[in-house]
């Protein structure tokens, strides 16, 4: 499987804890790369992504910026207007949108990049190959061109609402080893190309390939692949919504054994119903039924026993690429986001991720600090949390965190009612008005208090996530 990675801050002070951060006091330093996607390369994780923005990091906490803007000078093709003449050219646009890097048998790493010109799905979708990962990096040739009046690159004539707009590719091996490129943003939907293995330009005679879901201009894109040897699924991420602070963005996934599906939900919908309302253009209504949602906008307020605090979650997290390390068996979620009152200001961001009994993946509360998962007692997760629900809606309204307490005997009170167990090392149970969620509990490191605190994380039958965080109990004003 293709190796990727992630994101980004600073900040001092430790509380050290059974199955935390092991009492290090993660550094965190932020980049500003949207969409990005990652790769791991000599042991180092770097991430590529929209306006030939990139950046590296060791740990995937601490970031260093590479490169920025589209302009000639950009150390990943140095003298890009001139390589992609003929893709600015085509896509009417002086700037690229989301890439997606790989390297292949031949040691070479290939950047399959994107140009749109954005009101209309005018793109056009090339490779450029370099023998070092940062570049520089020389254009092999557009290999799918779209939005044009008349035929396009599957012999049909050209239908917005049906054929895809040539962007956001995520290029990936399955567990047999055949590379495919999945792609698409809005227009016709998401579609899925089987590429050769050798050169990575498509197999022949395959046009836009096959569609896994999405039309009529549902607001759905970024999507990108992971196999996961545990479960032996492949989860195909998605990105709802618009990107911008207003624009509701937020992270679903869906799975299927194959990986050009078909692909469902948790609820065994199938993601080809996924569609928009032909009548009615951006009707999120009618897709956001379809695939889990991870992550919305949300905020973690802090209580008055804990250090003040304004801003601490994420507005329209989107855009995610995900890795999977084989050595520990880790998952992670790396994704660009905005922030609570802080405009279109956006940030890389790195989140670990866990599978629940039922094989899906949750995501933990706060971004990655170093932490791994450890074995836990009742005794650590009695007390006072602060719970989101991520919801199913696309909507630009900021979930406010609500006070619940988890009690001795297993119930819960607060903002919402329920009940809650701890199966095994970190299992958890939770039942929220008479829904089960399952996920995990994990202590890791909150850069609102500036410490370790408990957390949960778990996903209902129907795809909605619940959050739990601790409130800090030695944490003062």
């Amino acid at each position: 499987m293709k190796k990727r990675a992630v994101t980004s801050l600073l900040m001092l002070t430790v509380l050290s804890g059974c199955g935390g951060n092991g009492g290090s006091v993660p550094k965190f330093e932020n980049v500003s790369v949207h969409d990005p996607s990652v790769i791991k390369a000599d042991g180092t994780y770097y991430v590529f992504g929209s306006h030939l923005a990139s950046a590296k990091s060791k740990d995937l906490m601490a970031w260093e910026q590479i490169s920025s803007v589209v302009e000639d000078g950009n150390v990943l093709i140095p003298n890009v207007t001139e390589e992609l003449s003929e893709t600015f050219s085509w896509a009417q646009s002086d700037t690229l949108w989301a890439p997606d890097v790989i390297q292949l048998a031949d040691g070479k790493f290939y950047m399959y990049y994107d140009a749109c010109r954005g009101d209309s799905p005018l793109s056009a979708m090339g490779i450029a190959v370099s023998d070092k990962i940062q570049g520089p990096y020389k254009d092999l040739g557009i290999i799918l061109k779209s939005g044009m009046s008349g035929i396009g690159d599957d012999g049909e004539v050209y239908d917005a609402t049906q054929k895809p707009n040539v962007v956001d590719p995520d290029v990936f091996f399955d567990k047999d080893g055949k590379l495919w490129m999945v792609y698409g943003s809005y227009s016709g939907g998401i579609f899925i190309l089987e590429l050769d293995p050798a050169s990575g330009f498509p197999l022949p005679d395959q046009g836009y390939g096959k569609k896994l879901l999405g039309a009529n201009h549902a607001r759905i894109e970024g999507p990108y692949m992971l196999y996961s040897p545990e479960t032996d699924y492949y989860y195909l991420f998605l990105s709802y919504g618009g990107l911008d602070a207003n624009g509701g963005y937020n992270i679903r996934v869906a799975r299927s054994k194959n990986p050009d599906g078909p692909f469902e939900d948790s609820e065994g919908k199938a993601m080809l119903d996924a569609v928009g309302n032909p009548d009615k253009l951006f009707d999120d209504p009618v897709y956001s039924p379809y695939g889990v949602k991870l992550m919305g906008n949300f905020e973690f307020l802090n209580s008055a026993s804990e250090p003040d605090a304004t801003g601490e979650g994420y507005v329209s997290p989107g855009h995610n690429s995900a890795y999977y390390d084989e050595k520990s068996g880790r998952y992670f979620l790396i994704f660009h986001t905005r922030f609570p009152y802080r405009g279109e200001e956006h940030e890389v961001r790195v989140h670990q991720m866990f599978m629940n009994e039922d094989g899906w993946p949750v995501v933990a509360p706060h971004r990655y600090g170093g932490e791994t998962i450890g074995s836990y007692k009742a005794k650590d997760i009695t007390g006072e949390y602060k719970y989101v629900n991520h919801g199913r809606d696309i909507s630009a309204e900021i979930v406010e965190s609500e006070m619940i307490v988890l009690t001795a005997d297993g119930k819960i009170t607060g903002a919402v009612t329920g009940t809650w167990s701890l199966e095994g090392e970190h299992t958890a149970k939770i039942t929220v008005e008479g829904a089960e969620y399952k996920g995990v509990f994990l202590r890791e490191w909150n850069e609102a208090v500036n410490g370790n605190v408990m957390t949960f994380t778990a996903l209902s039958g129907d795809g909605t996530a619940v959050w739990g965080s601790h409130v800090s109990e030695g944490s003062t004003k």
